[in-house]
Formats: structure tokens, C-alpha cells, sequence
């Protein structure tokens, strides 16, 4: 049940809005929303968003025995399942040790945290569309003292060549594989290898954000561990991709995961107990790892007669980015405003029971009227032909047409 990351910010960004006055009309918008790609017969992915309570609690019940010991107590600060986690992520990564995190966003400034004082350097190079930079409100400089440079604003990963030139000294490498911002882009594996040698050059130590580590190893014909090995600290996500209810991982070696607990704990990180999101991470790395290559394969050719009936429609400018994806993730562009093909995506949905398009956006920096989504192709895209995308876009555009 991978997720749609792009729905997750979407009902994540109207409950804030809605926690600040204006909950009303947010809040009918978003239960609109929510009932339409929950009712869908048809959709290139199911996110736990879609799901009730009682779905969730049941799903989670239902899976729970196939991945522990249910007679076992539960967790308290960390060991039972949540040791149980950890030690899996540390094996399917390939490294010596790895910690449980309530969020990606403290595992990252913990690690860090621990290299900056490790390297004797606070500055962190990254690319100006990491997460940090854009989703965490500058908690890097504002919590844990670090600042950032930018090696590139090219949307896409730094080259070996920036990272060698790069005129100001740093002790970290921070590398989001994929680039989520920019189109879940990532380099080729020989790219990679040459970015992180150069940053051995220059004595920095490398660290991965790794949110959606799990679907790189179609694009780089490289297995986990030895994606992982390049790096010496990894992050993966739990909800991003896995489908799991919340948390994250940080590996690497022995040493650094127990500074790390240290650090875990002063940012308040050492919850009683955390069994609910433990079993659905060990539910979901069951579930979805071994599904992740067809989801990429899938998506390629969503994206493939996405490009196709665009054209064939005389959609004018439009983009799918990257072609082909890089990933089960990318984006779609289009020459309207995000109002009208939001509508338009919700539409289809409750007229047909087919979701093609979940929420659009405005295009940051472009030009007025230009607006772009992410798709998401996982286990209930896998039944989609690439007739079945060519019609969905029809009926798509048939109703854009009748707003715009």
C-alpha cells in the first residue's frame, strides 16, 4: 500500500490551514476529496489517507501476526518490535547497525548533528530542494546550529564536478535519492559513485537522504546494500513508499547509531512506546519491497501513454518529468491554473469512479497559470493498460475544457 506523497502533503497542509480559522470550507474540501479516491474503482495507488480509522486499525490487526510474535509484550523505549524493526532495516540495508526515529525530519538533523561534531564542520552541503530546505521550516540552522550551502540549483543532483569545484569547504554530503522536488530524479549509478568519490576527496562524509531509498534499485541495477554502502548514514522512511503509519530509520555504523539514540532522545525522541508503527513498517517492508521493481515498470508506462494522449489531444505545452521516471513517482505539467485541474481530477473521480490525478499546484517560480502534479503508480496501478491511461485522460481534459 505504497503512498501517494503528494495526497499526504495535501491533507497534511489543509489541516494547518484549517487548525488556523478557516476550517470550515477546508475541511468539507478535504472530506470530498478523501471520499471521492476512496470510493474510486479504479487508481493508480491507495494511500492510508484513503482509509477510516477502523480500516487502518483493521489492516494493521490483520498483518500484525505475520511479522511478530503477537504473544510477546509490547515495546517500552524502544526494544520488542521496535528492536525487531531496527535490526531489519540494518540487514536490508547492509549496515551495522540502525535506530528507530518518530520522523524522518529528527532522524536527518541527528545525523547531522553527530557528523558535524564528528567532522568539526556545521555546514551541510545539499541541493536547494532537499527537504530540509523546503519542508522544515530551516530547522537545520533554527534546532541543531548547521548551515547549508548548495553545490547546484540545477534541478537535479549535483554533479562530481560541482561537488569537486565547490568553493567553500564542508563537512557533510547530504544526497536526497531521489530528488523528490524536482521529480523524483536521481543520477545514474555511475554518476552516484563519482559524486560521493569526489566528496571523499574532499574529506567530507556522505550522508543519504533516503525517504524512497527503497524504489532506487530499478534505476541503479544495484541491490540495497550496495546503494547503502556508498554512504556512511542512510534515512529511510517508513510511510514514504512502505505505506506505514509513521517513522524512520537511520543506519550506518555501530558507533554513530548510538550517538544518535543520544540525540534521539535529548530532541524527544524516546517514545514509551511505538508498536503501532513498528508493525506497520515491518508489514510494509514484507509487503512492498518485493513489488517496488513492477511498480517502476508500471509506471513507466503510465507515463508513457500519459505523453502520448497529451499529445494526441492537442494538449499544447505540457510535460511528463522525468521521461521515462526514474522511479514509481513523477510529475505531470500542464498550462492551467491548479484550481481548474484540481477540480477537474475530482470530477473524473465522482462521475466516473476513476481516479487518474489526485491535486495539483502551482509551479513554483514559473510563469502564471502553469501547474503540476505527482503521480504515484503502485499495486492498484499495476491493472491500468496503456489504454486504460489514454481513456482517463480524455475524460480528464474533457472536463478541464469545461472549466477553463
Amino acid at each position: 500500500m505504497a503512498d501517494t506523497n503528494e495526497q499526504v502533503r495535501d491533507e497534511a497542509a489543509d489541516g494547518a490551514r484549517g487548525s488556523a480559522g478557516h476550517q470550515g470550507g477546508d475541511d468539507a474540501q478535504r472530506l470530498r476529496r478523501v471520499t471521492a479516491w476512496r470510493q474510486a474503482e479504479r487508481i493508480l495507488s491507495r494511500s492510508p489517507v484513503d482509509l477510516s480509522l477502523g480500516d487502518q486499525l483493521a489492516s494493521l490487526a490483520a498483518g500484525a501476526g505475520a511479522v511478530t510474535d503477537l504473544g510477546r509484550t509490547a515495546d517500552i523505549y524502544g526494544d520488542g518490535v521496535v528492536a525487531e524493526l531496527e535490526q531489519r532495516v540494518a540487514d536490508e540495508l547492509g549496515m551495522e547497525a540502525a535506530a528507530f526515529f518518530p520522523t524522518g525530519t529528527m532522524a536527518q538533523q541527528v545525523a547531522l548533528r553527530c557528523w558535524a561534531g564528528r567532522t568539526g564542520s556545521p555546514v551541510v552541503a545539499l541541493h536547494p530542494l532537499a527537504h530540509p530546505e523546503v519542508h522544515e521550516r530551516g530547522a537545520l540552522g533554527a534546532v541543531s546550529g548547521l548551515r547549508t550551502v548548495h553545490p547546484t540549483s540545477e534541478p537535479r543532483l549535483p554533479t562530481a564536478e560541482e561537488i569537486h569545484d565547490f568553493a567553500e569547504p564542508f563537512g557533510t554530503l547530504m544526497l536526497e535519492l531521489p530528488l523528490r522536488d524536482a521529480g523524483f530524479v536521481l543520477p545514474t549509478w555511475q554518476e552516484l559513485e563519482a559524486v560521493v568519490a569526489a566528496a571523499r576527496e574532499r574529506d567530507a562524509v556522505v550522508h543519504f537522504d533516503g525517504a524512497r531509498l527503497w524504489e532506487c534499485t530499478s534505476r541503479f541495477g544495484r541491490g540495497l546494500p550496495e546503494i547503502a554502502a556508498l554512504a556512511d548514514s542512510v534515512y529511510v522512511s517508513f510511510y514514504k513508499t512502505l505505506g506505514g503509519i509513521s517513522g524512520a530509520a537511520l543506519a550506518g555504523s555501530a558507533s554513530l547509531v548510538e550517538e544518535a539514540r543520544t540525540w534521539r532522545h535529548r530532541y524527544g525522541g524516546q517514545l514509551f512506546q511505538q508498536f503501532p508503527a513498528a508493525l506497520s513498517a515491518l508489514i510494509g517492508l514484507d509487503r512492498e519491497l518485493p513489488k517496488l521493481e513492477s511498480y517502476v515498470a508500471q509506471a513507466k508506462v503510465v507515463a508513457a501513454a500519459l505523453s502520448e494522449g497529451l499529445a494526441q489531444a492537442g494538449a499544447g505545452w505540457f510535460r511528463v518529468h522525468p521521461e521515462p521516471p526514474h522511479t514509481h513517482q513523477f510529475q505531470v505539467w500542464l498550462p492551467y491554473p491548479p484550481d481548474v485541474l484540481s477540480e477537474a481530477s475530482l470530477r473524473l473521480a465522482e462521475e466516473t469512479g476513476v481516479a487518474l490525478f489526485r491535486k495539483w499546484h502551482p509551479a513554483a517560480g514559473g510563469p502564471p497559470g502553469v501547474s503540476f502534479t505527482e503521480v504515484t503508480v503502485a499495486e492498484a496501478g499495476l491493472e491500468w493498460t496503456a489504454a486504460d491511461v489514454r481513456d482517463a485522460l480524455g475524460g480528464f481534459l474533457e472536463r478541464v475544457a469545461g472549466r477553463a
